[in-house]
């Protein structure tokens, strides 16, 4: 008996994550394995000693993505189920793709991938781009456009990041501007080119409760305590990697205390706005990313704190209405203020660190981060001296605007991608809502005034 067109939408999830898995089953039965276990102590003990160093950096990432940015996502009050499930969908969805891009372009030896602790790291890192790029959509797409949206984003960012980190050699231990000013401006991208010119009317759902802000600022305070980790464990052990825990703890704190006093000043009231803090308090870790671990004066990552929460919280206050009015951009999340203008910042802040800093006064040179793939940091690590102060500057300001462009671009033409009929966008009328994904217990148990217009979802469901 045949299908009826209308079930095809519907069935697509299941189908395309059933193949894809599959598809990666017999990829790592055919190409992928472990390291033969070595025979000689010294090795044993040299993989043991990286294994235990790494090990609690990774948990610690592995919290902040799975469990805080969840929560950090729940703040739309009828979309919880939905925003901490497709979270954590994405990123073993994108850290899995992007292991088999990585192995395929930079570990591919012999017929075989090596897999390791580090370049499982390094495919988390990849998927953190999409998880925060899909909160410029949050609400407003399928699960199955945020797939697609992760099977592009994937490829765009692991180009994106070599071509800053490897061929540019730009300095960026924390990602600020290869993760965050990427993601951000991708997802804007995506946002632009899925809803066009078409102003979203303002949904009634979208307004957050007290419960869901309050479970959102759990959620930013638990990425606000791991946060040192995410920053720190591509540091070179030692110096490099103290300082950039220390900085990172110090521009975290400047922000926190920084945004209360901002979001306190611009509310008439003198009363607190629960999204600036959800927000605002980690624009310290965005920013300092990108300086963490360069000797610099504890003063400088407190003043960066506080300058990218100050951006953050007006940001929220005034641009996002106003590109909103003036450019009909949709940004559900605020990643733009967040993760956009604290980059920025971050990787200006760069520029002036490096023209600032000589080499007699900064100790040792700052640590290079591991590039996706991993045969390049002979070629990078030293040149900052190498090439000269003024050269190294002039690397991070391209890369920033490397990052910019090809995010855009990217980001462009994976939300014209995302328009196609059979991805089943919800409708406006069933966006934000955990009733078009998951079966409600207690809606199914006791149906109040409002049944008539879940069983209209409902039955709206059956015909896309």
């Amino acid at each position: 008996m045949a299908v009826p067109p209308s079930t095809y939408p519907r069935r697509l999830l299941p189908l395309f994550l059933g193949l894809f898995q599959g598809a990666l089953l017999l990829f790592f039965a055919l190409f992928v394995t472990y390291d033969e276990p070595s025979a000689q102590a010294e090795d044993t003990n040299l993989v043991a000693n990286q294994v235990y160093r790494t090990f609690p950096f990774f948990q610690d990432i592995q919290v902040m993505l799975v469990v805080g940015l969840g929560l950090l996502l729940a703040f739309l009050p009828r979309y919880g189920f939905s925003a901490l499930t497709h979270n954590f969908l994405l990123l073993n969805f994108s850290m899995q793709w992007a292991l088999v891009l990585q192995g395929l372009l930079h570990h591919f030896h012999h017929g075989q991938i090596h897999l390791d602790l580090h370049k499982l790291l390094i495919s988390e890192f990849a998927a953190v781009t999409v998880l925060i790029s899909v909160g410029a959509i949050l609400g407003r797409a399928s699960p199955c456009q945020l797939l697609v949206m992760a099977t592009c984003e994937i490829p765009a960012y692991l180009a994106s990041e070599w071509v800053i980190v490897t061929c540019l050699g730009v300095l960026d231990v924390g990602g600020t501007i290869t993760i965050h000013v990427f993601s951000c401006y991708f997802g804007l991208g995506v946002s632009k080119a899925l809803f066009r010119a078409t102003q979203q009317p303002p949904n009634p759902k979208e307004t957050p409760t007290t419960s869901s802000d309050l479970m959102s600022l759990v959620g930013t305070l638990i990425l606000w305590v791991f946060w040192p980790s995410f920053v720190a464990v591509l540091c070179q052990p030692g110096d490099a990697q103290h300082r950039a825990i220390l900085n990172t703890l110090l521009a975290m704190s400047a922000s926190a205390i920084t945004t209360v006093v901002a979001s306190s000043l611009l509310e008439r009231d003198g009363k607190l706005s629960p999204g600036h803090l959800q927000n605002g308090s980690l624009a310290g870790g965005v920013a300092i990313g990108v300086v963490a671990d360069m000797a610099m004066p504890p003063v400088a990552a407190l003043a960066l704190g506080s300058l990218s929460a100050v951006v953050c919280v007006l940001g929220f206050r005034f641009l996002t209405p106003l590109l909103g009015r003036k450019l009909t951009l949709h940004d559900q999340c605020g990643i733009h203020n967040l993760h956009g203008l604290p980059g920025i910042l971050g990787a200006a802040a760069s520029v002036l660190t490096i023209l600032l800093t000589s080499k007699d006064t900064s100790g040792s040179q700052p640590s290079q981060p591991s590039p996706v793939g991993g045969n390049a940091s002979e070629v990078v690590q030293g040149q900052w001296w190498g090439r000269g102060v003024g050269g190294q500057a002039l690397c991070q300001a391209a890369g920033l605007a490397v990052a910019l462009g090809t995010s855009l671009l990217a980001g462009l033409l994976t939300g014209a991608a995302l328009r196609l009929p059979c991805l089943a966008r919800p409708p406006e009328r069933l966006c934000f809502d955990d009733s078009l994904y998951f079966r409600i217990q207690d809606q199914a148990e006791s149906p109040g005034p409002d049944s008539s217009a879940e069983e209209g979802a409902l039955a709206l469901k059956e015909q896309l």
